[in-house]
């Protein structure tokens, strides 16, 4: 087995998720993470920066197609191809857990399909153009297509370059793609209760997962309350609207019952939830339980699985959730977007708490939970930033030693304030500056790896290569397809995908830990 692993790069925003495999794939121009190759669908490299691996279905979710898939070949299919972050995965699982309910299958390619949905991302112009591409390709293999999801504002546009779509709704709009579907392709009729179908009727309250059945996406609310100079998130998702927590721990409950061992928390802010409901109680398992971050994070522990929380902004009311991670109530790991250090771009930028001592309250953390992993993305050459401002992002990172970054140079994107500001910066000093960031951080995630050999750990297991006896598995540091992997060597036939393994950390790359197990 190799000690080291190539990182890829990938873009910031994309997400690709087929039942089929486009024949023609492609990636937004946007650099992420740690890497300098171009990612493709059958990249199995680590360390994206956002939740951005291509995948199809058949390749992270057989169970989920073998849930959908009915054994009946007369149903109606829909070809599936969803583009972008996991808040929009989550709206695809979402679509097509409500198109099985009403009876049809999962196609397996294009020419299979009666019908094909594309779910788009349009946070940044070279994700359109993707997304315009994806869109075209389907016409060209399918010729019947609905198109959905963040790009779906942008209506007159898609219309304009793809004439022949049959429909065109935006991000997460359910209902609207469910009827139009029906429109085109109407749905089976089921003549009798006694018509009963287990592959429709059992689907749960969980619904159909696109991830492998051991982890899952739980998303706790849609669009933002923040004017972020760069990012049209709240013109293509609206402002912040949070579910009820009842609704959220149904679902956890659900989940957890399914065989899920790990949730990943989801939002554009999730340390902001429950605010726009005023932090309403509900009811919940008899308990009254408020709709708000620490109160949802206790409850999710409780359930006794990993929790893992992304996009949590550093509030100060985070350092009481830091605190139950500290009583290993969740996992001490935090995905926090600083974007920058240099106050003067923070403020251009507009981003919320810019003001704060970050380094302190990173500090503060530690203190409170020296295990913690923080894991962050930044942008490099946002208009106007000169080498000073660079230099001390690079100044604030050798000091704040974090465990997992991202990085992608600035990109214009259609509707962002950002655009109008002066000082734009060549595009050759943003890549410099990239590369210079990147080979940074690689220095310090290596020293910091290195702090782990011989520690004992606890990991999850997403693959097993049967022929190495290798077992490919993430500790509470690593989240999956963005982060990092720890290799056990010379694991038994009993060692299967979603076992807990404890393991003695032997070796460590830049990124990567390499294990022993005693079974």
């Amino acid at each position: 087995m190799p000690k080291t692993s190539t990182p890829s790069v990938s873009s910031a925003v994309k997400d690709t998720v087929s039942v089929f495999n486009p024949t023609k794939p492609t990636a937004a121009s946007v650099q992420s993470s740690t890497a300098s190759v171009q990612p493709s669908m059958t990249n199995n490299s680590h360390h994206k920066a956002n939740h951005n691996q291509n995948r199809s279905i058949t390749q992270s979710s057989d169970a989920a197609l073998a849930t959908v898939d009915a054994p009946v070949s007369t149903a109606p299919k829909v070809g599936f191809v969803s583009l972008g972050c996991p808040k929009a995965l989550v709206d695809s699982e979402r679509i097509i857990t409500e198109l099985s309910r009403d009876g049809y299958q999962v196609a397996s390619d294009y020419e299979g399909a009666d019908l094909v949905v594309v779910n788009t991302c349009g946070f940044i112009e070279s994700a359109v153009q993707e997304s315009l591409d994806a869109i075209g390709e389907a016409i060209s293999k399918n010729g019947k297509v609905i198109v959905t999801g963040c790009l779906g504002k942008e209506a007159e546009k898609i219309r304009e370059m793809h004439p022949a779509v049959l429909a065109v709704t935006g991000a997460h709009a359910y209902d609207e793609v469910i009827t139009a579907v029906s429109q085109h392709v109407p749905k089976p009729k089921r003549e009798s209760a006694s018509n009963y179908d287990p592959k429709i009727d059992l689907i749960n309250e969980a619904g159909i997962k696109l991830t492998p059945s051991h982890y899952a996406y739980l998303k706790i609310s849609e669009g933002c309350n923040h004017r972020c100079t760069f990012c049209i998130i709240p013109s293509l998702r609206g402002d912040l609207v949070s579910r009820p927590i009842d609704n959220v721990m149904n679902e956890a409950l659900a989940l957890k019952n399914a065989g899920v061992k790990e949730l990943l928390i989801i939002s554009q802010d999730t340390s902001a939830y429950g605010l726009d409901l005023k932090y309403k109680t509900s009811f919940w398992n008899g308990m009254p339980l408020k709709s708000k971050f620490y109160d949802l994070c206790q409850a999710l522990n409780d359930l006794g699985i990993w929790v893992r929380l992304h996009y949590v902004y550093p509030y100060p009311h985070v350092d009481k959730v830091v605190a139950l991670m500290s009583e290993k109530k969740l996992l001490p790991y935090l995905d926090i977007p600083f974007q920058h250090a240099s106050h003067r771009i923070l403020k251009a930028m507009k981003r919320p708490a810019h003001s704060e001592n970050t380094l302190a309250r990173i500090k503060a953390w530690r203190e409170i939970c020296p295990d913690i992993v923080i894991r962050s993305t930044f942008v490099v050459g946002f208009p106007g930033e000169t080498e000073e401002d660079f230099q001390c992002l690079l100044d604030w990172l050798v000091e704040a030693r974090l465990d997992r970054v991202g990085a992608f140079t600035y990109s214009e994107v259609e509707g962002a304030v950002a655009n109008n500001l002066p000082n734009p910066v060549p595009e050759d000093i943003k890549q410099s500056r990239y590369e210079r960031l990147m080979a940074l951080q690689q220095e310090i995630s290596a020293q910091k790896l290195q702090e782990k050999i011989g520690k004992t750990l606890t990991v999850l297991v997403d693959e097993i290569d049967s022929e190495e006896s290798i077992a490919i598995c993430r500790s509470y540091a690593d989240a999956p397809e963005i982060d990092g992997h720890v290799y056990v060597d010379e694991i038994s036939t009993h060692v299967k995908v979603g076992q807990f393994l404890t393991v003695t950390i032997d070796d460590a790359s830049e990124y990567d830990l390499f294990a022993s197990y005693q079974g």
